[in-house]
Formats: structure tokens, C-alpha cells, sequence
């Protein structure tokens, strides 16, 4: 394997570290319902750049990860990025060529599946999970974010040659 691949392979996993820390950081009180789902972006981001590389597999692998640092019950998260990663890989082609503020508007919708996902399986195996509209509060701060989010993640690709 060269060098290049290696530190291409090497930046796109330290951009998913990342998410991950993002995602777990403690926030205050007053925010913390509006925490962006910085992992499901960066994945999202990765699944559109990279499908052949970065797609349902490493959703999944990433899911049990934030499973476990949650400790929620193990594979919600895992089943719900899967399945949100597919519907990105299936229309990558797609997204790819849409504009950001349209990208952004399908973030949102891919993050609002992503919670309903969550509470559906938990209501479903735990049987005990509320329901609040504010767990689609994320998405309405991604849906800003991803900007910022896809501005970021394309340079460093382009920057370090991410193939």
C-alpha cells in the first residue's frame, strides 16, 4: 500500500474520529437538544465522496462505537446510520449534483429518519420511549451546519488527495 493511500485513508478516519467526539462532547442543558449529528455528516459526507469505500459497513461498525460511548442499547444506532448511509449510496449520483441548499433540505430529512429510526427501535424493543418532537431538533441545526460541514471535508479531500 503507498504512502498516498495510506494518509488518504488515514485523514478520512481521523474526520470520522472526530464526528465521533463531536457527537459525544458534553454540551449544556439549553443546546443540548440542538446538537447537530456531526457523525451522520461526516459519514453522509464520506458516503457521497467515496460510496465503493466508506458506506454500510462502516456505518455500522461506527453505530456500535456510539453505541457502546452512549451505552444505549447496543445496534440502534448501528441499524439506523446503516440504513441512512444505504439511502445515501443508492442516491449519491443524485446528491452529488444538487446545490448545498438543496443538499442541506435532504440532510435534514436523512437526520430526521435517523431519529425516528432510534425511537421507533426503542419504542419497539424497550418499550419504553417517549415520544418528543424535540429529537428532530438536530436536524434543524444540520441543516445549517452541513455548509460548513461539506465545505470543510471537500477541502481537506481535495488538500490531501482523499481517493
Amino acid at each position: 500500500m503507498s504512502a498516498h493511500i495510506a494518509n488518504g485513508r488515514l485523514v478520512v478516519w481521523l474526520t470520522l474520529f472526530i464526528g465521533m467526539m463531536f457527537q459525544i462532547m458534553p454540551l449544556p442543558t439549553m443546546v443540548e437538544a440542538w446538537r447537530p449529528d456531526w457523525l451522520l455528516m461526516v459519514l453522509v459526507y464520506w458516503a457521497m465522496a467515496l460510496p465503493h469505500r466508506y458506506s454500510i459497513l462502516t456505518a455500522w461498525i461506527l453505530g456500535v462505537l456510539l453505541d457502546v460511548l452512549l451505552g444505549a442499547t447496543l445496534g440502534i444506532r448501528s441499524l439506523a446510520l446503516s440504513l441512512v448511509i444505504y439511502i445515501v449510496v443508492l442516491l449519491c449520483q443524485r446528491l452529488r449534483n444538487y446545490p448545498r441548499w438543496q443538499q442541506s433540505l435532504v440532510i435534514a430529512g436523512l437526520i430526521c429518519i435517523y431519529h425516528a429510526l432510534i425511537f421507533w427501535v426503542q419504542f419497539v424493543v424497550v418499550g419504553a420511549a417517549p415520544f418528543d418532537f424535540s429529537m428532530f431538533l438536530p436536524a434543524i441545526s444540520s441543516l445549517f451546519i452541513w455548509w460548513w460541514v461539506f465545505w470543510i471535508l471537500r477541502n481537506m479531500r481535495r488538500r490531501y488527495k482523499v481517493r
